[in-house]
């Protein structure tokens, strides 16, 4: 904003800040096809945000040299994923690519009563479970430009091989079709505006009536 010189008083000081803010935590869902760099937009916002704290799922497929136990994910057996489902502890769970996925329970409950923001990087299937269990979530679905972009994406991370790469592109089609049941669609054709984008719409949800609760002083 340019200066205007031609103010003759000085700029008056900011009014005073409530005197105490309340907010409740919120469960940040985020989704969206593998190659639509999803993860790299939550690594940011974690980088970004220290009031947010990121739900490490648990999975039963192999991690990959790029990937750190209990940092990306908690990598855990069949039968350790299945005692986990049996005794309650995770939120969701699904199947995604003939891999089992899921959330723990306690850590998010924990960290929104502590009014963190918890950020969950699920797949269409366990955001829809959450979202049936869990009130006033925010969930977006990080969409491609283009099916042409995302081939092009999955083939240039070399992660997968190619029968990989053929299956995730057909799954695909199938989880863009149910970006209509989350509160936001956001295209990621450019990693700083859509980064800039989706920090919009946290900071908007923040200041929802339903979970911040100023208190304005009388002086």
């Amino acid at each position: 904003m340019k200066e205007n010189k031609t103010q003759a008083n000085p700029t008056p000081a900011a009014p005073a800040p409530a005197s105490k803010l309340t907010r409740e935590g919120m469960l940040i869902i985020i989704s969206g096809p593998s190659g639509t760099g999803k993860g790299t937009l939550c690594d940011r916002l974690i980088a970004h945000d220290d009031s947010i704290r990121f739900s490490v799922s648990v999975t039963t497929r192999e991690r990959r040299d790029t990937e750190t136990h209990g940092v990306h994910y908690c990598f855990v057996s069949e039968e350790e994923f299945n005692q986990l489902k049996d005794a309650g502890k995770l939120l969701e769970y699904a199947t995604v690519h003939d891999h089992h996925y899921g959330t723990p329970r306690k850590m998010v409950e924990e960290k929104l009563k502590e009014g963190y923001d918890v950020l969950l990087d699920v797949d269409s299937q366990g955001a829809m479970n959450v979202m049936k269990q869990m009130e006033n979530t925010v969930s977006i679905f990080i969409l491609p430009p283009s099916f042409a972009s995302l081939k092009t994406r999955l083939h240039t991370r070399n992660t997968d091989d190619e029968a990989e790469i053929n299956k995730r592109l057909n799954n695909a089609r199938g989880e863009i079709e149910r970006y209509a049941h989350y509160d936001y669609a956001l295209i990621n054709d450019e990693l700083e505006s859509a980064f800039s984008r989706l920090c919009t719409i946290i900071e908007a949800e923040r200041m929802r009536t339903l979970r911040f609760h100023p208190e304005i002083p009388e002086e």
